[in-house]
This record gives structure tokens, C-alpha cells and sequence, in this order.
């Protein structure tokens, strides 16, 4: 069943074997998903408001000390402010909306 369908996402694979759903916010988004998901077709960006997950949104210390958002449940769609598909680049990163800078790794090429 899809996430639109019951109206609850539950996470990736990734997410169910960490036990907690993977959040990055605007300024660690680029590199997050080119370092994770890089090459990964078919990915959707979506927008949520922080301040609506309550207390089961984690602030946890992850790769180089960034504070990184996690949340420890489900996620209602309902709470999805904006979601748009992400498509990728000729050399399989992701292009991302006005606002998010794109990253690609020094000399890391996906081709």
C-alpha cells in the first residue's frame, strides 16, 4: 500500500534498519542525497514544517558533528507541505529546486 493510499509513510529500508526516518535540512540536502542516493532515479523531495513533528523529530549529531533532523515514527502525509520529483543530472545527481545548491563530491563523477 502506498504512502497516499494509507496516509502514513514509514520510511525507506535504510530508515526501518536505523529505526528512525533520515531528515536533512535545506543546506545538507544536496550532499546527503549525493553521498546516499546518488544515481537513484524516481526520488521525491518533500517539505516539512519541523515545528508540526512534535517531539518525535531528534536532533542528533551525524557526519562531521552536523546536527541532522531524524524522526523517530511515521510521517502522516498531511504534514508534507510541498513534494516534487527530483530528476537527474548527466552525471547522476540529483537537480534540485531554487534555493538548494547542488553538491557533487571532488572529482567523484557517476557516469
Amino acid at each position: 500500500m502506498s504512502a497516499q493510499d494509507s496516509g502514513f509513510y514509514v520510511g525507506s529500508g535504510d530508515d526501518l534498519s536505523d529505526g528512525f526516518m533520515h531528515f536533512s535540512t535545506a543546506d545538507q540536502l544536496a550532499e546527503s542525497a549525493a553521498r546516499h542516493r546518488a544515481g537513484v532515479a524516481d526520488l521525491l523531495l518533500i517539505e516539512i514544517d519541523p515545528d508540526d513533528l512534535g517531539t518525535s523529530l531528534k536532533w542528533e549529531p551525524s557526519r562531521g558533528g552536523q546536527l541532522f533532523p531524524h524522526l523517530y515514527g511515521t510521517l502522516e502525509v498531511a504534514r508534507v507541505v510541498n513534494a516534487e520529483p527530483l530528476s537527474l543530472d548527466k552525471e547522476g545527481y540529483h537537480i534540485f529546486p531554487e534555493g538548494i545548491a547542488p553538491w557533487h563530491p571532488e572529482g567523484d563523477k557517476l557516469s
